[in-house]
């Protein structure tokens, strides 16, 4: 015996459970709202939904909420502060501090999905998603489901990403992706090459030298570099101020401010983008590295900077400044894709070229929206949670009530 989903007349009211009997066959159901992904952005979005008295399928490959948050290293804290990083509606406990971990993280999304009691169908891999007629037509593993509305929410860190780098194949030493990283102490008296300069390898090579290993970062191109907090106020809070005003203007007072707070970092192997911060993001996908500690570590010599590599060897990398150093791991710091074009039918005709949406909190096509594909100096979780709000209002306008 097993439970699927069964909808009622009204698509607003809640999806009632109908057991079936006999052998595990697919099951096929008609929905008003399916949301893809139970992480911040998926429960943000099913959450919004039911505040307008709309209910949602949630389905979720993994088989708990948050699951990218339950890969990330250990050490990870969010950059953002917790009161401009809590879903709508329910704010971060009083006693989390101003920047929660990783384990806190995964707490509260677990308790925000109670609290609203969104209860996703988890084990659930979407393989095909095609409009109809009426609205989109999904094949899972688990059946067909056919809805009036999709929200597309299973976030941007979906797929790591993994480059193609000459000779990595035949390099003899541990290679692993930094979904894959866990804590420093594995490999504490280890020579590690960490690939990637964006916030995770930052972190991880600072993580890497505070238990005992040896790390090079690999800084390929020129990046902005930001403390987490200036003169007590977090980062993030400037940015949402900065948001405000025209992106030239915004970007002319980052790039007078930010050499007054990092000084210039050239000679330790970090050269400053010739654009500002936001028009890079736009331009280039990058956004800012915001430091927690990883630059001081790199001024004391703890952490080495080396620049793109050229190819790799059995026991050596090569680098574009003429040195081969020898190590035993390397991590790939490299980042994600949002994995859209294995489901999404035609997403060739609807992505960009790096594989994310071209509209955010909107309907992007007939039925379809996208939440929680940005990663802007305001905070991935606080935009997510505005295009959650957005794409429940939008959806519950087409609604009769």
């Amino acid at each position: 015996m097993t439970l699927v989903p069964e909808a009622g007349d009204n698509p607003a009211q809640p999806i009632q459970l109908r057991e079936t009997s006999g052998t595990m066959q697919p099951a096929s159901v008609e929905v008003q709202v399916v949301v893809i992904g139970a992480g911040p952005s998926g429960l943000a979005a099913a959450a919004c939904l039911k505040q307008r008295g709309i209910d949602s399928l949630i389905v979720e490959q993994a088989e708990q909420v948050g699951h990218t948050w339950r890969r990330h290293y250990d050490r990870l804290h969010l950059h953002t502060a917790k009161k401009h990083s809590a879903l709508p509606f329910r704010p971060f406990p009083a006693d989390t501090p101003l920047y929660p971990s990783r384990d806190q993280v995964i707490e509260y999304l677990e308790d925000y999905a109670a609290a609203f009691e969104l209860q996703p169908r988890f084990g659930t891999q979407v393989t095909d998603a095609a409009p109809t007629s009426t609205g989109w037509r999904l094949h899972t593993s688990k059946g067909g489901v056919e809805a009036a509305n999709l929200v597309i929410a299973a976030g941007y860190n979906r797929v790591p990403l993994r480059p193609e780098l000459e000779g990595l194949t035949e390099f003899e030493g541990k290679v692993l992706h930094s979904s894959e990283y866990r804590t420093g102490r594995d490999f504490q008296g280890e020579r590690v090459l960490v690939v990637g300069c964006g916030n995770s390898g930052a972190e991880i090579a600072l993580d890497l030298a505070e238990q005992g290993a040896q790390p090079t970062l690999v800084v390929r191109s020129p990046i902005h570099v930001t403390p987490r907090e200036v003169f007590g106020t977090p980062t993030q809070v400037t940015n949402i101020r900065l948001s405000r005003l025209p992106v030239a203007l915004a970007d002319f007072i980052a790039l007078r401010t930010l050499p007054l707070l990092v000084g210039d970092l050239s000679a330790y192997g970090i050269e400053r983008p010739s654009i500002g911060p936001n028009a890079q993001i736009l331009k280039h996908g990058r956004i800012p590295l915001i430091d927690v500690g990883t630059i001081e570590a790199i001024k004391a010599g703890r952490i080495r900077v080396s620049p793109g590599i050229v190819r790799f060897s059995s026991t050596q990398v090569h680098f574009q400044d003429g040195e081969a150093q020898a190590f035993d791991t390397v991590v790939l710091a490299t980042g994600y894709t949002t994995g859209l074009a294995s489901f999404l039918h035609n997403a060739s005709d609807i992505l960009d070229p790096r594989g994310r949406p071209p509209a955010f909190g909107e309907e992007t096509l007939p039925g379809l929206y996208f939440v929680g594909y940005r990663n802007p100096p305001t905070g991935a979780l606080r935009e997510a949670g505005i295009e959650a709000k957005r794409v429940a209002g939008l959806i519950a306008g087409k609604v009769a009530p």
